[in-house]
């Protein structure tokens, strides 16, 4: 059976490689300079935050397209529910670690309680809520 082409969703993922090539640039770039200046903490952040972005992309996408009625990708779309909380949780707490690093300790306070509040809610919304 021949698939119908979808002009907007070939505009869609032409935007997403773009997307993903400026990711990449941008994520070797700050990895270059890291390793130029010695920092192996930066190189490691960047390094985990962008293989935790390509996975998301991923994950995100196999969870669009896997089919909602059968009984078999239900469960598959579970597992993928799964994996998008704990990566989404991941990047808040690696960024969440790096910005508080570098600000005041009533600040950091606040910016982990921000991380805290967003993840759980982000647990209470994706595995909490009832679905219709």
């Amino acid at each position: 059976m021949d698939r119908q082409r979808d002009p907007v969703a070939d505009d869609a993922r032409g935007l997403v490689r773009a997307g993903v090539l400026l990711l990449t640039v941008t994520c070797a770039a700050a990895a270059y300079r890291s390793v130029a200046a010695g920092d192996a903490g930066s190189v490691a952040f960047v390094t985990v935050s962008y293989g935790a972005l390509l996975l998301l992309l991923r994950f995100l996408r196999a969870y669009e397209l896997a089919q909602a009625l059968e009984e078999a990708a239900a469960a598959e779309r579970e597992r993928l529910r799964r994996k998008v909380w704990a990566l989404c949780t991941l990047l808040t707490a690696m960024f969440a670690w790096k910005v508080a690093s570098v600000m005041p300790w009533p600040v950091a306070t606040g910016v982990w309680a921000a991380a805290a509040v967003t993840s759980a809610g982000g647990f209470v919304l994706m595995f909490r809520q009832r679905r219709p």
